[in-house]
């Protein structure tokens, strides 16, 4: 039998930086850019919020760009304050390196089994799919999936039970399938 999964965000996660202004290291990113032009060149930033004192900070997107060199979507996105692509630029690698910055995805995603998944009977053969780069143990989701605790996932595994080509108890955030046989 096989089934797929698929792990998707709930909402932004949260960003991790220190504040300046009180001792929180969280930021909340509400899809707000700030779009500034300076004769042709352009700066553009992605507003997140302090979660304790409530302090704006910018996330550089874009610094010194010519006009010209932006694609017209990006910019209309923008000043738009387009929440998916707050998304899509918090999933870049680039700009959380350049920003110095890390997520947060706890309590910012779910797993959509389809269904309860039957543990008895048959070799259940499930494909799990990321919606977003969202980095998550499998243990953790097969155990959530298959309704077990976590030490039972890894007595499983253990055992030869539960079987994948990459390693489970590792975080990820790449497709991947496993078999778990009865």
């Amino acid at each position: 039998m096989l089934t797929t999964w698929v792990v998707m965000p709930t909402r932004l996660p949260l960003v991790l930086r220190r504040c300046p202004t009180c001792t929180s290291e969280r930021f909340r990113a509400n899809g707000k850019f700030r779009v500034n032009a300076n004769h042709k060149l352009l700066d553009a930033w992605l507003l997140v919020l302090c979660t304790g004192c409530g302090d704006t900070a910018k996330l550089t997107v874009l610094e010194r760009r010519h006009v010209r060199s932006i694609r017209p979507e990006l910019l209309d996105r923008m000043h738009d304050n387009d929440p998916l692509l707050a998304a899509e630029l918090l999933q870049d690698p680039e700009l959380r390196r350049r920003n110095r910055i890390a997520l947060d995805w706890e309590g910012a995603w779910r797993l959509d089994t389809g269904g309860p998944a039957p543990l008895e009977g048959d070799v259940l053969d499930v494909s799990v799919r990321f919606a977003a780069r969202i980095p998550v143990r499998p243990v953790r989701l097969i155990a959530e999936g298959c309704g077990l605790s976590r030490a039972e996932v890894e007595s499983l595994l253990a055992e030869g039970n539960l079987v994948s080509a990459i390693r489970l108890n590792t975080r990820l955030w790449a497709d991947f399938t496993f078999t778990l046989k009865p």
